[in-house]
């Protein structure tokens, strides 16, 4: 009888582990949408430092914020770090969250997935961006998350045109833009 509970109790651990692991590898994929393309010849290092948000979809996390800015740099592992940080204009204090990010997929190309959860990560696709890396419209893994981001804090009417013509026909909804207020 020992034998048989021991190896009733040893398949419940296996199992268990099993299914920790299918989570973990689970929770770490992130699908591209089938409508996104990425933009090409992505190069990470001129990506880093500091952008200005200057819309975006309004999500619970971001709830409030003005004056967000969004930094990327490389640590010493090659990881790429994220810093985003905003200002609640209802409860008057900087809030700030901080993350990680890698590539979704191969080097060189715009889609990278992003954690500020632990093994959670969520999809973030460069798909248009000015070559002197200046400008970017980014989109998540679902036509809930839309990100325009700037050096400066504005961009041209030309750009943001472009930028939301594209999101237009990309299917989403831009009239739910919030647009972010940088003074």
């Amino acid at each position: 009888m020992k034998n048989s509970s021991k190896k009733i109790i040893s398949g419940i651990a296996i199992a268990g582990l099993g299914g920790v692991c299918y989570a973990w590898l689970n929770f770490r994929k992130v699908k591209i949408p089938s409508y996104v393309t990425v933009v090409e010849n992505f190069d990470a290092q001129q990506y880093m430092g500091k952008w200005y948000e200057i819309a975006r979809f309004d999500f619970k996390f971001e709830k409030n914020l003005n004056q967000v800015t969004a930094t990327y740099f490389l640590n010493k592992k090659g990881v790429i770090e994220v810093h985003n940080r905003g200002f609640d204009d209802k409860e008057n204090k900087w809030k700030e969250a901080h993350g990680k990010a890698t590539f979704n997929g191969e080097e060189g190309k715009g889609a990278l997935k992003v954690s500020f959860f632990g093994p959670f990560y969520s999809g973030y696709n460069i798909v248009m961006m000015d070559p002197i890396y200046e400008t970017a419209l980014v989109f998540g893994e679902s036509h809930d998350y839309m990100w325009i981001l700037s050096r400066k804090k504005t961009i041209s009417e030309e750009v943001k045109q472009k930028y939301l013509n594209y999101a237009e026909e990309k299917g989403y909804d831009i009239s739910q833009l919030t647009w972010t207020k940088q003074d």
